[in-house]
């Protein structure tokens, strides 16, 4: 099991977690909608991951949601570099209802972010431009080149649900051993 953890004047965060696990989570950031998002996540990465938060949220969630997807992204890339004898490459189109989201990742050691979610508002207490934050602090510490794209949708929880759990069957499947694959790049180093 990896340990992160982080500390700074907004946020004390400890994440631990298993690659290769069964879906099992215990998340606690003090962000409820959030919690529910990390959940789903680790659920259907099939990792096992324990998160815990304590943060400024007297004055928002921000620094919260984004600090957590540093920390997560820290945790993972401990766990998957340097890439070898892995696919890769990951992508999935997740429904949930009426809403669709496709990911596509590259665990390519690069950080970059595209985000087409047309989201706005809230979801509950929940301010959804956090989710934004939260996908490119992931990206850009785990690093990983990361895609999630709007389908169809009205719902912004649904929305935002299929993109967590699209990035969550993208990553298991780019983690999926491959002996073959040796380095998966023609660089030779990833």
């Amino acid at each position: 099991m990896i340990e992160v953890t982080r500390e700074t004047k907004e946020t004390q965060i400890s994440v631990k977690l298993n690659l290769y696990g069964k879906g099992q989570a215990k998340i606690d950031t003090g962000v409820g909608f959030f919690d529910h998002m990390l959940e789903a996540f680790t659920k259907h990465a099939h990792i096992d991951m324990e998160v815990t938060c304590t943060g400024d949220t007297h004055i928002d969630d921000h620094h919260t949601v984004e600090d957590v997807g540093i920390v997560i992204g820290q945790a993972l890339r401990e766990a998957i570099y340097p890439v070898k004898s892995i696919e890769r490459f990951g992508n999935a189109t997740v429904v949930m209802d009426e809403a669709s989201v496709t990911c596509d990742i590259d665990l390519s050691n690069r950080g970059f972010l595209v985000f087409e979610l047309p989201i706005g508002g809230k979801v509950g207490e929940f301010d959804v431009e956090l989710v934004e934050e939260f996908f490119r602090a992931f990206a850009f510490n785990l690093p990983l080149t990361l895609h999630l794209i709007y389908n169809r949708g009205k719902n912004k929880h649904h929305i935002i649900e299929a993109a967590f759990k699209a990035l969550a069957v993208s990553l298991r499947r780019a983690v999926a051993i491959n002996e073959n694959a040796g380095i998966p790049s023609t660089k030779g180093v990833l």
